[in-house]
C-alpha cells in the first residue's frame, strides 16, 4: 500500500470494506448516467499459468513478455484467490456483475466474451435516429445550396456551368 501513495487517514482498518462501496458508488453513478458497465475476469487455471510460464521462457519470440515476479507471484496463488473472490463478492452488483470466463483456451474466452458483448448491445435496442419532415425538407433544401452557390459564381465570372 505504501507504493500508491495513499493519504494516511485512508490506510489502516476499514480499507478493502470502504473501497468496495466506493467501487460500488462509483458503479452506481456511471449507470445513472447511461454507462453501460461489462466487467470480465478472465480466469486462467493454475496448470494453464504454468504452461505459459514455461512457453514464455522456452520460446524466445515470447521471451518478452516473462518477468521474474511472475514466479515469486505464483507461490501466493491461493491468496490471490481468495482477494479476486472477495472482490467479485464485493462488488458484483445487478447493475454491474462480474462475468467470470474460463480462459485456458482462448478461442473460448473470445468467444465468451464477445457473446456476451453482442447480446448486452442487442438488449440495448440501438436506432439511428428519426428525422421529422420538416427536417427532411431542410436536408433537401440545404442539398442544393451548395450548387446554387457554386453556379452563381460561375456566372457571376463569366462562365457558364454545363
Amino acid at each position: 500500500m505504501e507504493h500508491q501513495q495513499l493519504p494516511p487517514e485512508s490506510l489502516g482498518r476499514g480499507i478493502w470494506k470502504r473501497r468496495f462501496e466506493e467501487i460500488n458508488n462509483f458503479e452506481n453513478y456511471l449507470v445513472s448516467n447511461g454507462i453501460v458497465i461489462l466487467k470480465f475476469f478472465l480466469n486462467v487455471s493454475k496448470a494453464e499459468q504454468k504452461q505459459r510460464f514455461l512457453d514464455r521462457i522456452n520460446r524466445p519470440e515470447k521471451n518478452w513478455k516473462f518477468s521474474a515476479s511472475d514466479v515469486k507471484e505464483r507461490v501466493l496463488w491461493n491468496d490471490y484467490m481468495d482477494a479476486y473472490e472477495d472482490v467479485f463478492n464485493h462488488t458484483s452488483t445487478k447493475q454491474a456483475p462480474w462475468y467470470i470466463i474460463p480462459a485456458d483456451n482462448k478461442w473460448f474466452t473470445r468467444l465468451a466474451v464477445a457473446d456476451i458483448i453482442c447480446t448486452k448491445l442487442k438488449a440495448l435496442d440501438l436506432h439511428y435516429p428519426t428525422v421529422s419532415a420538416v427536417h427532411q425538407q431542410e436536408l433537401i433544401k440545404a442539398k442544393d445550396l451548395p450548387r446554387n452557390r457554386e453556379l452563381g459564381a460561375c456566372r457571376r465570372n463569366g462562365f457558364d456551368p454545363p
